[in-house]
């Protein structure tokens, strides 16, 4: 690391950065169902009809339009076509067949008469007491999917829908972008694990907390994460654990980035050869946040302290494992809202403040969780949404509209919004 590039660049500037250093990864074979979450890689089209025959859309009889004349007609029941059987007699005039959901509908019948519209006779026979489904209840070949159709598109994100269309064209198994291992790195001496469990209870030490939030923040985006524990403050210690990281596609760590004497990552790294982009952002929470290349793999080197360390993951590492699966919109997108109360801001950064979301009179409503410290977890922990407060504004008023990113936004963007 002989130079500091990008030193102080806007959040967005910075995601634009991460972002052109990171690719799709190669595509796998994957089974069916294992593919909810996963992308697909590459298009599919249906080898076949969907349905493919017409079949039933009740319990009932099945029968033609124009053998119904007037309500009270008579008709004989020729066989049952339960779901699973196909048909082996046509219908004539006068005739019917009993049939069941989802069995295929005899070619010659456009009608299935519900059955709590018939009266069953005596001799086989059947009164139709209600005209009402006269020409329906036949659901058509091909109404659903016609051969040879698009069915989802390279890039569709496999939700349960998904899965199940997959399924009916028989797609037993899938073509998706792998998953991301994504190693992750804690340093400092004052953090242990919890084998350490009565250090950290009678406050002698520090939960790492980061590493476990981190791993559950990388398995809600869809990465695998591959925890390489906790790091002593020496580059040595730093350097063999990430040393062990060879066949990550993307490396995390905490702490160690800032400037004092003990935030000995970026040495450590600076020793195995890393290409920084940038070490510092101008937001709060969330200042010295690195990135760069190690080889191949990109690092991205987060904060220590818990709100930043949650914060910068959502802005800069999400996106990037969101790139690796092959997602095209990597950003959730932002919501107006309206401040409940008035915001002061101090030093002329962007902030994201951590706030609760409430619907009030038909607005939604921003109030903050309390303590913005970067240190107060529990501030995330109550969190809906993201305040978004650009570097030149000193203060937020109460009423006033401001965009925020919903912590539980599904719909995404592919350019920073923010």
């Amino acid at each position: 690391m002989k130079a500091e590039p990008g030193h102080g660049l806007t959040p967005a500037d910075a995601a634009r950065a991460v972002l052109k250093r990171v690719r799709a990864l190669a595509v796998e074979r994957v089974p069916l169902g294992a593919a909810a979450g996963r992308v697909l890689g590459r298009a599919v089209k249906s080898p076949l009809d969907i349905p493919p025959w017409n079949n039933s859309a009740m319990d009932g009889y099945a029968t033609r339009k124009s053998d119904l004349g007037t309500r009270n007609v008579e008709l004989r029941v020729i066989e049952t076509i339960p779901a699973g059987a196909f048909p082996r007699k046509k219908p004539g005039r006068g005739q019917c067949s009993r049939i069941f959901t989802g069995a295929p509908v005899p070619e010659e019948c456009d009608t299935v008469i519900r059955q709590e519209d018939v009266t069953v006779l005596d001799g086989g026979r059947v009164r139709i007491n209600d005209l009402r489904d006269a020409g329906k209840n036949v659901r058509k070949r091909g109404e659903d999917i016609r051969r040879g159709a698009l069915v989802l598109e390279k890039g569709a994100t496999l939700g349960p829908a998904q899965v199940g269309v997959l399924a009916s064209v028989g797609e037993a198994v899938i073509s998706a972008y792998r998953r991301p291992l994504v190693a992750i790195l804690a340093t400092g001496d004052e953090i242990v694990d919890m084998d350490q469990r009565a250090e950290i209870r009678s406050g002698r030490k520090i939960a790492s907390s980061n590493s476990y939030t981190l791993a559950a923040l990388i398995a809600e985006a869809g990465g695998v994460p591959v925890n390489l524990g906790i790091a002593r403050d020496d580059p040595k210690d730093i350097a063999r654990r990430l040393a062990k990281a060879k066949d990550a596609d993307l490396i995390v760590t905490t702490a160690g980035v800032s400037v004092g004497d003990h935030d000995h990552v970026r040495a450590a790294l600076d020793r195995m050869g890393l290409t920084l982009d940038f070490w510092r952002i101008r937001m709060r929470p969330g200042a010295p946040v690195g990135f760069g290349m190690l080889g191949k793999r990109p690092w991205i080197g987060l904060p220590g302290n818990p709100v930043s360390t949650m914060v910068a993951f959502e802005l800069f590492v999400r996106p990037a494992i969101r790139r690796m699966l092959g997602h095209t919109g990597l950003f959730r997108r932002t919501t107006g809202v309206r401040a409940g109360e008035e915001i002061k801001l101090g030093p002329k950064l962007q902030h994201f403040l951590r706030v609760t979301l409430t619907d009030e009179g038909g607005a939604l409503t921003a109030r903050l969780t309390g303590s913005q410290s970067s240190g107060v977890l529990t501030s995330m922990a109550k969190a809906g949404a993201l305040l978004i407060v650009g570097e030149d504004q000193r203060v937020v008023y109460q009423g006033e509209t401001i965009q925020a990113i919903r912590l539980n936004e599904t719909e995404h963007a592919a350019a920073p919004p923010f």
